[in-house]
């Protein structure tokens, strides 16, 4: 674990984030990791999680969980597993997903800002955090609740099936030769798509003042959209979520890289890591929910229970298999902390590769 960095002169450290919000900051080591209830009812009729006849220990009447993406990434694709499972657990009677896509999450973000039911969930992650920069958004992570961190998941680079790059180090030396001629797509500005990118370039050599000259990024709101760009060979290469872009690599549509984990994935086996690929660091996408700010201790706490449940439960254990993400949750004081450190740490990445000053 990096050193912890002091938060940008500027930024509270203390608001509705009661307990502090992490990751690690150095480019040679980086492992960034990657609700509220007035329909509350304890032990009421919704069954308990995991398919058990005894009854669960809270549940919700209803839950809005808002999307901050166009359908089709990973935020979405996490929205409409927890819509699926808390309705499947019984641990929810209804849930509604309801998508405001666009600028890293931040719109969403300020969506949720307006928000005065506490029966209202915002899917969030590192995209979020480095869009909160890089946009200079006014509605910021700090004035929200945090409630849990779900899942962590590790990126891939592809590129289109007949690309020329049969490595990730021939795609890094042709942007440092030939600068925005050549494309890269991936999730919002600043997100961890963007962040890799830099990173890669960081480390071929480019200075931190140049990245942003020398990398053409091309940023879409939705995993969708980045995926047409590729299999329509309008872009040189692509970075997004492993269980976005799976399917494809294993369809032999487009060509992966490497992932971005520690060490190789059982989903792409095949697949090298950076560290193989002679890149030192490493870089994992962390996703979790939010609810609005000004919820009283017994909401947050009732949506904690709930999604403390969902995750105990089979249903969304066999989820996480499926989708190929790993298990890293987290809630209450442990998530304050994590995410207020996160916050700080993002900061000080996006500076060193250029993409904020």
């Amino acid at each position: 674990m990096a050193p912890v960095v002091s938060p940008r002169r500027g930024h509270s450290t203390s608001g509705p984030v009661r307990r502090r919000l992490v990751g690690a900051a150095a480019l040679t080591s980086l492992a960034l990791a990657l609700g509220a209830c007035g329909g509350l009812a304890s032990g009421g009729d919704a069954p308990a999680a995991g398919g058990s006849d005894k009854p669960a220990a809270v549940g919700l009447a209803s839950l809005d969980i808002i999307v901050p993406a166009d359908p089709g990434g990973g935020w979405d694709q996490t929205g409409r597993a927890l819509q699926k499972e808390l309705q499947g657990t019984g641990l929810a009677k209804t849930v509604n997903v309801t998508n405001v896509g666009g600028a890293g999450g931040t719109n969403g973000l300020a969506s949720l800002a307006n928000v005065t039911d506490p029966d209202t969930l915002m899917v969030t992650g590192l995209v979020m955090v480095g869009a909160v920069e890089t946009n200079k958004s006014q509605a910021r992570i700090e004035d929200t609740t945090p409630i849990a961190r779900l899942t962590e998941e590790p990126l891939v680079i592809v590129v289109p099936a007949g690309s020329k790059y049969q490595t990730l180090e021939e795609l890094v030396d042709d942007i440092v030769a030939n600068g925005k001629s050549v494309t890269v797509t991936g999730g919002s500005a600043g997100g961890a798509d963007h962040i890799l990118a830099g990173m890669l370039l960081k480390q071929a050599g480019v200075p931190s003042e140049k990245i942003v000259d020398t990398l053409n990024y091309i940023a879409y709101s939705g995993g969708g959209e980045s995926l047409a760009a590729l299999l329509g060979n309008k872009v040189s290469a692509g970075i997004s979520g492993v269980g976005e872009y799976v399917e494809q690599v294993n369809a032999g549509t487009v060509r992966a890289l490497a992932v971005t984990s520690p060490e190789k994935i059982e989903a792409l086996p095949d697949v090298p890591t950076l560290h193989d690929a002679g890149y030192g660091f490493d870089l994992t996408n962390w996703r979790g929910v939010l609810a609005p700010a000004d919820i009283s201790d017994e909401e947050r706490a009732a949506l904690e229970a709930v999604l403390t449940e969902l995750h105990a439960s089979d249903e969304w254990q066999a989820t996480l298999t499926e989708k190929g993400w790993a298990d890293a949750f987290l809630t209450g004081a442990d998530f304050d902390d994590y995410l207020q450190q996160n916050i700080v740490d993002i900061q000080t990445v996006l500076q060193d590769i250029g993409l904020v000053s």
